[in-house]
């Protein structure tokens, strides 16, 4: 039995002076999917968080707006608490970093880094607003740059030759708050003596667990020199006081990671936990700090060096993330794709973004993607059409057929041998190594050869043999036990489908043992839609909520579009999809007719006339040699597998993410034979003005349920 460790997990603290977006979200959500897993190992976990509130900007935006900065701070962290929980983010405790807490600690730790010989005083010449009456940070004052000339540039580096230097070193330098040019004024400064840690953070970097990209670019670092780091910064300032000063407050950098302290020393003490026994410099406790990878200098060099200059423990591990691009650029509030994550909970579920980052992430810094087409379309084949579709085709039986009882054996045990052994191993290492990519291609490899068992078995066609009854039951039963353990598998990811598919079968919650442990003999509940397709219209509303938000003049004044996530397209059906009722061209395609009049009336004995069934696609492709053509192996239960030729191509570029989808059919229509084959049924679908639909049919339904 593996050892139960002791760990404490921080992210990277969001600022306080706006929402929380996508790009945010793949740090929170990559820490929370790591968290929830060796928390399922049945290791001891605090994750802790903060809002980082301190800073210039925030003390202008306030003073802009008209309010305190703690009125300003107070509002953005109930935004920020709501959309992590909504996003299912399980901090142990998200605070401030202004708090009684975190000032106690700057203030120690300054003290302690001053006793030990690391604070010198020096003064500095810096860029003054006068009508301001303030000292401007780098990012507040702007010209042209010294090297290439290019204007609009920030005082601190130039966007278009990458050149650094300093602010008033700008062509016509202005400032960003009043527009007038800065003047040059000394102040008295304080600096922390980086280059006496050198020889520290070098045996750090040697034994830290810290990604090979970071490790070399610290030794960069380190070979162009360490230089003293300013951790003042003058009045007017919204931070705390450096102690024994009259105008000198605290570099919000000095007191943001000090806030991982602050946020865990107040849970400590709501909950009688020791606090020493994660930040003592003897600590044994493992301590890792989640981070983009435009902060790794401060995580890497000021960090741990403040921690060990002053007396503590210093961090395990630091593990940094590339950045996220929408649809292969960056995000763009004129596209609509730099999406706030309330917009995005006003249309969509957020495990399916969890789903999507965890199928892109891996241990390394690179940045990722979200394409939405694809986003849609992983989401729809992974989690509906491969994963909650297993449970619904096999549940269907279980429910109607054996009373809501699983049977007392497998049919099956060496495929659910073989996938608990791959979950309780290599699935594991995966997550615990952050690669979690692999792990969601081998999960999704598992449901494929689930669904391929469930497809050979045909228990559809065995259920009509009262002598295979007892196959069928024990086919289904394995489909079930699959499905439980691709969704233990899944649970640090989707922990809300978890925690419903916990419910279905009537199961406390599971942890990373559960692999292995078959449900036999067993009772589950009724089985209810776990997930639902994403569809085009949810998509756009995002994109267009994010326009009205983001083009807003005032950003609290949100315009938000009405949600359209459940709008279904099996309304108004005005459109057939089978070659039965088409003229057939030259090459045998079928023509789409689209029914745009009034149709007439029919009464209810030429409805019953229709044998209409839930039908599962089996297969979806191409047709070679027709434009417009795919063909459809369908799964209808009772009725076995049938083929159908469809003339929808044209909406449907990507025919395999059709499979797994459930569809209504009209079975009793007569065959017919084509150029391509024999077509034995009729697909329905919906149109309108954006095109053709196919008419899905619930999940909770089964292939061969008739539809009245």
């Amino acid at each position: 039995m593996n050892q139960t460790r002791k760990i404490l997990v921080t992210s990277a603290l969001p600022y306080a002076n706006g929402d929380i977006h996508l790009g945010h979200l793949v740090e929170y959500i990559q820490t929370d999917i790591w968290v929830r897993f060796m928390r399922m190992q049945n290791h001891d976990v605090i994750y802790v968080c903060a809002d980082d509130a301190h800073g210039t900007p925030i003390m202008l935006r306030a003073e802009q707006e008209g309010i305190t900065p703690q009125q300003l701070i107070d509002r953005v962290h109930q935004a920020h608490s709501r959309d992590f929980a909504q996003f299912l983010v399980a901090f142990d405790n998200f605070y401030s970093t202004h708090s009684p807490e975190n000032e106690q600690f700057a203030t120690d730790i300054y003290r302690r880094l001053k006793a030990n010989g690391y604070i010198t005083e020096k003064t500095i010449t810096q860029a003054y607003d006068a009508e301001k009456q303030m000292f401007l940070p780098d990012r507040f004052v702007k010209g042209s740059c010294p090297k290439c000339g290019a204007a609009d540039q920030y005082g601190d580096n130039c966007e278009r030759c990458g050149a650094t230097y300093d602010p008033l070193d700008l062509i016509n330098p202005v400032s960003v708050i009043s527009g007038q040019p800065p003047v040059e004024k000394d102040s008295l400064h304080y600096f922390f003596d980086l280059p006496k840690m050198t020889p520290f953070l070098k045996n750090w970097l040697d034994t830290a667990n810290i990604q090979p990209e970071i490790r070399n670019k610290m030794q960069e670092w380190f070979d162009a020199g360490l230089n003293a780091w300013d951790i003042s910064r003058d009045a007017p300032y919204w931070g705390f006081k450096i102690p024994e000063t009259a105008d000198k407050y605290f570099y919000v950098w000095l007191d943001a990671p000090i806030g991982y302290m602050a946020s865990l020393q107040h849970y400590c003490h709501q909950h009688q936990i020791d606090f020493d026994a994660y930040f003592n410099e003897n600590s044994r406790a493992e301590m890792y700090h989640f981070i983009g990878k435009d902060i790794a200098y401060f995580h890497t060099l000021f960090w741990p060096a403040t921690l060990k200059g002053s007396g503590y423990r210093v961090p395990t591990g630091v593990f940094c993330h590339g950045f996220l691009t929408v649809n292969g650029e960056k995000m763009s509030k004129s596209r609509g794709t730099f999406i706030k994550a309330s917009t995005y909970l006003d249309h969509l579920r957020p495990e399916y973004l969890r789903y999507y980052f965890a199928a892109k992430l891996s241990a390394s810094v690179e940045d990722i993607d979200l394409n939405l087409t694809d986003f849609k379309q992983k989401n729809n084949s992974d989690i509906v059409g491969k994963l909650v579709n297993l449970a619904s085709r096999c549940a269907g039986f279980i429910n109607k057929r054996f009373d809501h009882t699983l049977a007392n054996a497998l049919d099956t045990p060496a495929l659910f041998n073989e996938a608990a052994e791959r979950i309780a191993n290599d699935i594991a290492q995966d997550f615990e190594a952050r690669e979690y990519a692999r792990a969601m291609r081998q999960i999704m490899a598992l449901a494929d050869k689930a669904n391929e068992y469930i497809d050979s078995a045909k228990p559809w066609v065995l259920i009509k043999d009262p002598t295979q009854h007892d196959k069928v039951h024990a086919i289904c039963t394995t489909g079930i036990n699959l499905f439980y353990q691709l969704i233990v598998a899944l649970k640090p990811v989707m922990p809300q489908l978890a925690a419903d598919t916990e419910a279905f079968l009537n199961i406390p919650s599971s942890q990373w043992k559960s692999a292995g442990t078959a449900l036999l003999g067993h009772a589950i509940n009724p089985f209810k839609p776990l997930a639902e397709r994403i569809d085009d219209s949810a998509i756009d509303a995002v994109i267009d909520g994010s326009k009205s938000d983001l083009d807003a003049n005032n950003p609290n004044n949100v315009s938000k579009v009405n949600d359209v996530s459940n709008v279904s397209n099996v309304s108004n059906v005005s459109n057939v999809s089978n070659v039965n009722n088409a003229d057939t061209k030259k090459s045998g395609e079928q023509t789409v007719e689209t029914v745009t009049q009034e149709q007439p009336t029919i009464d209810i004995q030429d409805f019953t006339k229709l044998d209409l069934r839930v039908a599962r696609v089996v297969n979806c492709e191409a047709v070679e040699g027709a434009d417009k053509l795919l063909k459809f192996q369908l799964d209808v239960g009772e009725l076995g597998e049938r083929q159908v030729f469809s003339g929808i191509k044209a909406y449907y570029p990507n025919p395999s993410d059709l499979i797994g989808e459930q569809v209504v059919l009209v079975a009793n229509l007569a065959p017919r034979k084509m150029r391509f084959g024999l077509s034995e049924g009729m697909i329905l679908s919906s149109e309108n003005a954006s095109g053709l639909c196919l008419v899905p049919a619930g999940l909770s339904a089964t292939p061969g349920d008739k539809i009245k």
